[in-house]
């Protein structure tokens, strides 16, 4: 059998200059967003000039325009859009980056008027903003020293008024490459802007009402750049100007202790508390769990801890935070900083008070994080009255976790969605009952016959018949499960793991 041709640069290129025209001029006659992106190219030919003048006509039809697009075009203009950026990072910047620059700051700033003509929910649109924003990184690190000197200017004039937060994302892309002088230069252009900024909005400052300021944008500038200068008195001092809601308080104690400012860092980390309290649950939405507020903060404040030589007041923060969470990321971290041979008992420690958390959700997940079935089993079990059908994004996946060394708590867990289907007439969901019934069919004997089964427990055959007797006028459901009609349940999960805090 012949192999699949790889598709690879090298391969193409040996298909020769011909075959390869035909090709690409059959695609652009039936492809708009390509076709402009072949007419770049072929500008490039008389010079990063001719290039710069085709990418402007199309941005500055961009910018004029303001009619809505219909939903059924929405693809066709996203592909445009990353065609045009295609052009000027691909064509354009290579040859002039200067130039370059100049309409990828254009083009990015048109996503104000291009969010209020379409429905981006998808986040798709948002995503080519997102690449253009690092596109701007390693053009600016080929700038000019001219252009380089005014690149700030070039970033406030396009950007310095938008509410959308792409102007600090923006800073952070050149900074790097800007000289010290520049910098200097920047921070004290956006000193001077907020402090005007700051007098005219006195007036509804003296309200008490929240409102948006601009000067909370140029504030992160402002740090950015004392980071980048090392000045990290400069970057409390503008941290501190913040409301003590607004402050990224975990983040400058990172900083702070990766200086070696390790007491002030603790004192940074210690502010966080509050915040992070109000969301100890959040870490169950993530699909990273150390990202998550509290845990975050646990980890950092028993690792300056431990770099102040203070490893039991650690141990004590890691093991407090767990008990509150059940955060698998602070227990890993608690028994790595235990002394030898203590880690065994401790996390048996551990398991029993996950087994007594209040939630029996998060303790739940958190045995199956930690690959422990028989706990998670147990929870399912004890709590049984706490399972709930309007949680069919989540228990499916559990289930069928369960389903092959806990056949127990499966069967409960099955039934608890089986159930709330039957009971809501949902007949959109009654491919997933008939798929639950045969499931727990298959189960029911594992289940009955496990030792550890309650009395009140009914087995899987009086069951079947109370389902039967109670639903057995919904035909469409039967339908489903006798193979009458054939449907196949589509199940859609939203992330990783369901809002839990709803519980």
């Amino acid at each position: 059998m012949a192999r699949k041709p790889t598709l690879s640069p090298d391969a193409l290129e040996a298909l020769g200059a011909a075959k390869l025209a035909a090709l690409v001029f059959d695609e652009a006659t039936t492809n708009a967003a390509f076709k402009r992106r072949v007419a770049a190219a072929l500008a490039g030919q008389s010079g990063p000039e001719a290039i710069a003048k085709l990418i402007d006509r199309r941005l500055a039809g961009l910018e004029r325009a303001r009619a809505f697009v219909d939903w059924e075009k929405a693809r066709a203009f996203r592909d445009d859009l990353a065609a045009l950026l295609a052009s000027i990072r691909n064509e354009l910047a290579p040859a002039d980056p200067d130039l370059g620059a100049d309409r990828l700051l254009r083009f990015v700033a048109t996503h104000k008027s291009v969010f209020e003509r379409i429905d981006d929910s998808s986040g798709k649109l948002q995503d080519v903003y997102e690449d253009g924003i690092v596109a701007l990184g390693p053009i600016a690190a080929r700038l000019s020293p001219e252009a380089a000197r005014h690149l700030p200017d070039r970033i406030m004039d396009r950007l310095g008024e938008l509410e959308h937060g792409y102007l600090p994302r923006v800073a952070d892309q050149v900074i790097p490459h800007l000289p010290p002088d520049v910098l200097s230069a920047w921070e004290e252009d956006l000193a001077r802007r907020s402090a005007d900024r700051h007098a005219e909005e006195a007036p509804q400052r003296a309200t008490g009402r929240w409102f948006y300021s601009m000067t909370d944008q140029w504030r992160q500038i402002r740090q950015s750049i004392a980071r980048a200068r090392g000045d990290l008195d400069h970057l409390i001092a503008l941290e501190s100007e913040k409301s003590e809601r607004g402050q990224d308080t975990l983040g400058l104690a990172e900083t702070l202790r990766d200086a070696g400012r390790l007491e002030e860092a603790l004192d940074w980390v210690r502010k966080g508390g509050p915040h992070a309290q109000s969301t100890l649950l959040d870490f169950l939405d993530d699909a990273d769990d150390s990202d998550s507020p509290a845990v975050r903060q646990a980890l950092l404040e028993a690792d300056i801890l431990k770099r102040l030589d203070r490893r039991e007041e650690a141990r004590g923060i890691l093991w407090d935070r767990f008990r509150d969470t059940l955060a698998p990321p602070i227990l890993r971290a608690y028994l790595r900083a235990l002394p030898d041979f203590e880690d065994v008992a401790a996390e048996e420690k551990a398991m029993a008070v996950a087994l007594d958390h209040p939630v029996p959700l998060v303790a739940l997940q958190f045995f199956l994080d930690w690959k422990r079935p028989d706990l998670a089993a147990r929870v399912v079990i004890a709590h049984r009255g706490a399972w709930s059908g309007s949680d069919w994004h989540i228990l499916p996946v559990i289930a069928e976790t369960l389903e092959a060394e806990q056949p127990l708590a499966a069967t409960l867990l099955y039934r608890v969605l089986l159930d709330d289907i039957l009971a809501r007439a949902r007949s959109k969901a009654y491919p997933h009952g008939a798929k639950y019934l045969h499931i727990l069919d298959r189960l029911g004997p594992a289940s009955d016959a496990d030792p550890a089964r309650q009395q009140d427990m009914e087995v899987h055959a009086t069951y079947r018949a109370g389902v039967k007797t109670k639903h057995g006028r919904k035909s469409g459901f039967w339908g489903l499960v006798e193979g009458r009609v054939t449907r196949e349940p589509e199940l859609t999960f939203i992330g990783r793991r369901p809002l839990w805090r709803e519980i």
